[in-house]
């Protein structure tokens, strides 16, 4: 007699779990396609990597030069202590750079990082996308010059 009761409390606790199993749509295997190439291209930018870049450095330009929406260009860490060393206070004074810290995502897509700068009592941050190897920027944010 017990065992026809464990046979039946068994398939009863399972039937939930097959219904489940059943509702849910097949996932396609490995290998088929899950949608159309025509699709696939669809999705893809037109742009060149070239073309791309431009069109974000024409964004950028919009914002004020070593902000988070247009952080200075270098390449690499290196990158960023050229600049600064290139950097003066707007009277031509050495400015004093404090520490470098993550900045967030950047005007470029790309993570940028911010040293903190003083002249004379004012300290301002100023934010680098280090991911362009070759650039030298040329141009001082707002109350900088460069030597």
């Amino acid at each position: 007699m017990r065992f026809p009761v464990l046979a039946l409390s068994l398939a009863l606790s399972a039937a939930p779990a097959l219904a489940q199993q059943q509702a849910q749509p097949a996932q396609p295997g490995l290998g088929q396609r899950t949608q159309t190439p025509e699709a696939l291209f669809q999705e893809m930018s037109s742009e060149t990597p070239e073309q791309e870049m431009a069109r974000l450095i024409q964004a950028a330009s919009t914002y004020p030069l070593g902000t988070i929406e247009n952080p200075v260009r270098v390449g690499g860490p290196e990158g960023e202590r050229a600049y600064l060393a290139r950097l003066s206070c707007a009277d031509g004074t050495p400015l004093r750079v404090g520490t470098r810290g993550d900045a967030g995502q950047g005007g470029f897509g790309s993570v940028a990082a911010a040293y903190a700068v003083a002249c004379g009592g004012t300290t301002r941050r100023i934010v680098f996308d280090m991911y362009h190897e070759g650039h030298v920027e040329n141009g001082a944010p707002a109350g900088f010059i460069i030597r």
